[in-house]
């Protein structure tokens, strides 16, 4: 079975334990093939936020790609791959993203998908947002991207950073089809309620 390609763009927005989350549950996986592209901003917010260094995110990738490498596979709409993440989404990446400017390789990767109508998630992490965000927002959406703010849930009473972490990479992997086992889900290990 050939791997389904994937591709992160981790650009510099605060966010980090989620790009870490979801490059864990993409990595070392037979079905899948994780194509990484790691922003300069993303490198100073990783340690900032996190013990991590570059080299252990980008650890289990197939590739990992500089955003200034624009002529890099993911720049092609020849080049087949399942679609595209950003996370965490940095306003600055969202408004290039909206107005289809191409001038790094995480713009042009994103433009791509839109173009070849590839699936686009866009985990924005931005608090409070503006006009120009929210504005940002609908453009990416009419053009049939999918805006998943980082906003994780707390039913699942999570222990700490990793399980939020960890619950919200799941739900941006269950907009790909792709199975996991990172968080539980509403309505599961739970008893049925009468009325």
């Amino acid at each position: 079975m050939t791997p389904r390609r994937v591709i992160l763009a981790v650009t510099g927005a605060s966010g980090m334990p989620y790009a870490a989350s979801l490059t864990r549950a993409l990595s070392g996986r037979e079905d899948l093939e994780l194509h990484l592209i790691v922003s300069e901003a993303a490198r100073t917010v990783l340690a900032a936020e996190t013990d991590l260094s570059v080299e252990d995110l980008c650890a289990g990738a197939a590739a990992t790609y500089r955003e200034s490498d624009i002529a890099a596979p993911p720049a092609s709409g020849s080049w087949h791959n399942e679609g595209m993440i950003v996370c965490p989404c940095s306003m600055a990446t969202l408004a290039a993203i909206a107005q289809g400017l191409g001038t790094n390789l995480i713009h042009r990767a994103a433009d791509v998908a839109l173009k070849e109508r590839r699936r686009l998630v866009l985990v924005a992490r931005e608090t409070p947002v503006s006009i120009v965000h929210l504005r940002n927002m609908l453009a990416a959406a009419e053009a049939w991207a999918v805006v998943m703010p980082a906003c994780p849930g707390f039913y699942h009473r999570p222990a700490g950073i990793g399980e939020l972490a960890d619950h919200l990479a799941g739900r941006v992997l269950d907009q790909f089809g792709i199975p996991h086992a990172l968080s539980r889900r509403w309505g599961e290990d739970q008893e049925r309620r009468g009325p």
